[in-house]
Order: structure tokens, then sequence, then C-alpha cells
């Protein structure tokens, strides 16, 4: 089970390698935001080395590029980030465009904008989205990216209903539960220098949606039914403001291959 968390679920790549080499069977993946991305390349046969390398010289840009229109519009504007980057990583990582050419199976949240509701896309939910478009929606936090739209929904980034989706993993046929959690948490240092370039709206944003998931995530562990599969999170990476902290994919990949060892 891979958390949101944007650069940060890069551990999840590191988490997978640990729990391969430990000798388990991964029987089935369950995926928020960027997590989803790596669960569905996992999922879709990329090795964990494989997966470093597709995202060799990837810069903040090619994935983070600011709207000009945005600034245009300022308060009036719906996001603040152009898409295409976003998307184009995704197809860049995920050699799958259906969810039935995946060779393990995956479930991937998102929220429903306009109703509230936690949706998921592919094994145990709704498998006549495309892939790409269920993976778009996952990531799309609101602010940074507008909408992924679906049959004439507007969905959402999975974290604002579960960044941690312990949930869905519940219905999952297995031995164990790896959660591999890189999403905000009361345990994470503030950061040691503020970036002035962050808009101060989008700043207050996204320290109310810190709080906001952190509580979430909190709220779910101390729910896990004892009468459920056993669970173990791992705790891979605690960072604020990392979301889009992509030269640093090296180094949360050791984090989560070195964490998931431990708690395994």
């Amino acid at each position: 089970m891979l958390s949101g968390g944007g650069a940060k679920a890069f551990a999840c790549v590191g988490a997978w390698r640990a729990i391969i080499e430990a000798g388990h069977e991964v029987v089935a993946i369950v995926g928020t935001s960027f997590g989803a991305v790596v669960g569905a390349a996992l999922a879709a046969g990329r090795t964990p080395d494989d997966l470093a390398a597709g995202l060799g010289g990837l810069s903040r840009n090619d994935v983070a590029a600011i709207d000009p229109w945005a600034i245009v519009k300022g308060i009036f504007a719906t996001h603040v980030l152009k898409p295409d980057g976003l998307k184009r990583v995704i197809a860049r990582l995920v050699p799958a465009t259906r969810f039935d050419e995946l060779r393990i199976p995956l479930t991937v949240t998102a929220t429903n904008l306009d109703t509230g509701e936690l949706t998921l896309f592919g094994a145990g939910g709704r498998n006549d989205a495309s892939l790409g478009d269920a993976l778009y929606a996952t990531c799309a936090l609101p602010v940074y990216f507008p909408p992924g739209l679906i049959d004439g929904g507007r969905f959402g980034d999975g974290g604002l209903r579960a960044v941690l989706p312990l949930e869905p993993a519940q219905r999952i046929a297995c031995d164990l539960v790896v959660a591999v959690d890189v999403g905000p948490g009361f345990d994470e240092a503030a950061p040691p220098e503020r970036r002035a370039s962050l808009p101060g709206l989008v700043r207050v944003h996204g320290e109310s949606e810190r709080i906001m998931m952190a509580a979430q995530t909190e709220r779910a562990i101390a729910a896990w039914p004892r009468t459920a599969p056993r669970l173990v999170v791992v705790r891979a990476v605690a960072e604020r403001e990392a979301t889009f902290a992509v030269h640093q994919l090296e180094r949360y990949r050791e984090a989560g291959y070195r964490r998931t060892r431990e708690a395994l």
C-alpha cells in the first residue's frame, strides 16, 4: 500500500525492493497520488532500478511548471501549475494504458470533487477509466493542478480522503499489508528555511492540508481492524514542503529501502 507524498513517494521504489528481498510475494497494490504512479509502474513490470533510471535528469520544472495564466488571473485562478508535465511523467514511467495490462492488480484512489467521495479505480473499483486518466486524477492536488475529468466527473488527489489508503487495503486477501507512509504527519520537522517564491495563498493552503491529512492518517491507522491482515506501517520519509523535491529522489529511494527492511 503506497501513500501519497509527491516526490517522497519514490521511497516506495526502495520499499518494493526490500519487500521482494524479504521473500514476500506482492499480490495486490493500492496507491494514492504519486504512490499510485510508482505502484502502476511496478505493477506493469518495471524493476526498481529501471524505474530509477527512467527518472534520471527529471527537474522540478518537468513536473511543476507554473501556468502563466494563473499569474494573470491572480486569486481567480483555479490552479497554479500546468498539467501537461505531470501527464508526461506518468506516461514516461508507466508502460501501460489500461488496468488489465498490469501484471499485479492495482487499485488507484481519487476524490470525487463533486460529491466528496473516495473513488476506487482498477481492482475493486471502476476499471472502465483509462489508467493514465486515473493516475493523473489521483495526483491532481487542488490549487496545484486542475481536476482530472473522467466520464463527466471531476476528480482530485486521493489524499484528500485517504493519503494512506488503508480502508481499501482491508479487503485484499493476504497475510500482510505493508503500508509505506510518506504523507504529511505531525512528526515532520519544519523546513530549515522558507521558500520566498511560494505564494502566500498556496502556502496557507498547503499548511492546512498537511494538518488535515496528518490527522486523517493517525485515525486510519488507529482504526485498523483486528480481524484484518497484519499491518506494518513504514514511515519512510517525514519532511515538509518536499512535494516537488525531485532532486532528492535517490535519497528517498534509499530511505524507503532502509526503513522497510527495518520494519519487516
